[in-house]
């Protein structure tokens, strides 16, 4: 094991290992310049090898660099770093403030036995990034700041001590690379490899144009294989960058000194490894995209405090890749590990003036361009047909309202809220009544005339806040008493008391009921 460097004032500095990993990352830029300009003899044809080459220097350099001038140091209440050479950077937080100690390993880290290490307290100013620190060390450091109760000595974890609640699924794969973003990929990939093999003299165009005879096949025929390659190349290239991120994944609830811990696994040739603490943890979201929710797919993550919130697959909040809506419900219910069971909750349903103001601006969007357009064509300003094709998206945009109308519901199962909106990504959110921290409650204008209010329930986790829009107005303050009764109760006991000493002018008291539904 190499030894950690440390100064008299307890600073210490990153494995010198890393060093050598840059310096034989420096030289393996170097080789497809040396390929292009010597076996091939292309000189300054090759320029953007040569652009890329430079990239990778300065990458390097600037690594080495870093590993130089960069130090830190963990005492009995803080964690601190400090980097930079020309501008001293110095971070501090509480050690008591850290919420995740995540560690990744790239191929050339892995090669060399070293991991990088993510400090996070949830906030985005305050992480540390510590690249790269012997395997170790890592799993010390991790133990030490979260209290881990994995064996720091130790490579393998006992079986005994980690429940599996999910592994990768040869299912998954068409889940996550069956789609119209393989166009794209294609698209780059073709690109790329046309720049490439033009550094080496070889036209593309030339090659693809000799494999098949396009002239027979007609414009029909021609472009209907051009878009099956590109589809199955861009579905190649996906299948491969998921297998690079997402192979040998596995959710596990794994033990540690403090109770217990979501920890996901993942990646071939680039290790991921997350912990979640569940004691900070308050629920869980379940996502289904518009254009995949068809086939019954859904994405997963957990609500939980203490996790920088990021949008996308790779978010520490994420447990599960893209899979099927069964799959993700057994697997949440499986994290939240009680009898109550959320998930299954029936959910009430929003009044139907929910879906009217849906139909207005259904309505309202599409055409009150249309109505521009049929005036500037009155006038002659524009052709008299463009007014249609706005109008023609009328009838769409209604059918979306439906679709999001019937996305909505909300319910209270024991201790837990359940929350369901939204029509590009429909989400339902269950989150722990404790998690609550406060609520908030807006009307627009069209939502105060059709008696509507939007819900939104404040919590220290996940995003930060959630929505239940357009519940009825009366059911707001029912549906936030049933799910907090601490937090309402003195507010509902003090409203009631001013509206028996105060009545309102039309002579009636302010009342808000309770419904038992909700209860």
């Amino acid at each position: 094991m190499t030894a950690v460097a440390v100064d008299d004032a307890g600073w210490q500095r990153l494995n010198s290992r890393v060093a050598w990993v840059d310096l034989a990352k420096m030289v393996v830029t170097f080789i497809p310049s040396v390929v292009a300009a010597v076996v091939f003899d292309q000189g300054l044809q090759a320029w953007p090898v040569f652009i890329v080459t430079g990239l990778g220097v300065v990458s390097s350099v600037l690594d080495l660099k870093r590993w130089m001038h960069t130090r830190y140091r963990v005492g009995a209440d803080r964690m601190e770093i400090r980097k930079g050479w020309l501008v001293r950077r110095y971070r501090s937080v509480p050690r008591d403030r850290i919420r995740t100690v995540d560690t990744s390993a790239k191929l050339r880290h892995r090669l060399a036995g070293l991991r990088v290490v993510h400090i996070s307290s949830g906030e985005a100013r305050t992480s540390f990034k510590l690249d790269a620190l012997e395997s170790r060390a890592a799993e010390r450091l991790r133990a030490d700041l979260l209290g881990v109760g994995r064996a720091a000595e130790t490579a393998e974890t006992p079986e005994a001590e980690e429940t599996v609640l999910a592994r990768l699924r040869a299912s998954w794969f068409v889940y996550n690379i069956v789609s119209v973003w393989a166009f794209l990929v294609s698209g780059l990939l073709l690109l790329s490899a046309y720049l490439t093999m033009q550094t080496f003299g070889v036209d593309l165009r030339e090659v693809i144009e000799r494999a098949v005879d396009w002239r027979s096949l007609g414009l029909g025929w021609t472009i209907v294989v051009a878009t099956a390659g590109c589809f199955v190349l861009g579905t190649f290239g996906m299948a491969l960058n998921y297998l690079r991120e997402k192979a040998n994944f596995r959710l596990v609830r794994t033990r540690t000194e403090g109770g217990t811990a979501l920890l996901t696994r993942q990646g071939m040739f680039r290790i991921r490894e997350v912990y979640r603490d569940d004691r900070r943890l308050r629920g869980v979201a379940i996502s289904e995209p518009l254009l995949s929710r068809w086939l019954r797919l859904a994405e997963t993550e957990v609500v939980s405090t203490g996790l920088s919130w990021t949008p996308g697959s790779d978010a520490a909040a994420a447990i599960l890749p893209r899979t099927s809506v069964a799959e993700a419900r057994r697997v949440a219910a499986l994290v939240l590990g009680d009898e109550h069971r959320p998930l299954d909750a029936p959910l009430r349903r929003h009044p139907r003036s929910a879906l009217r103001r849906r139909l207005v601006w259904a309505c309202y969007v599409p055409g009150v361009p249309a109505a521009l357009l049929a005036w500037l064509g009155a006038t002659g300003a524009v052709p008299g047909w463009v007014w249609a094709v706005p109008a023609g998206l009328v009838p769409v945009a209604c059918l979306l309202a439906v679709v999001a109308y019937h996305s909505l519901g909300h319910a209270v199962a024991g201790p837990y809220l359940v929350m369901r909106s939204g029509l590009i990504r429909r989400t339902t959110v269950v989150l722990q009544s404790r998690g609550v921290i406060g609520w908030g409650v807006r009307q627009s204008l069209l939502q105060r005339r059709l008696g509507l209010a939007t819900l939104r329930v404040q919590t220290a986790a996940g995003n930060r806040h959630y929505e239940v829009p357009d519940i009825a107005a009366g059911e707001a303050a029912a549906f936030a008493h049933a799910a907090t009764p601490v937090i309402l109760a003195p507010i509902l006991a003090e409203g009631a008391a001013e509206a028996v000493t105060d009545p309102q002018p039309d002579g009636q008291e302010a009342q808000i009921a309770h419904d038992p539904a909700h209860g």
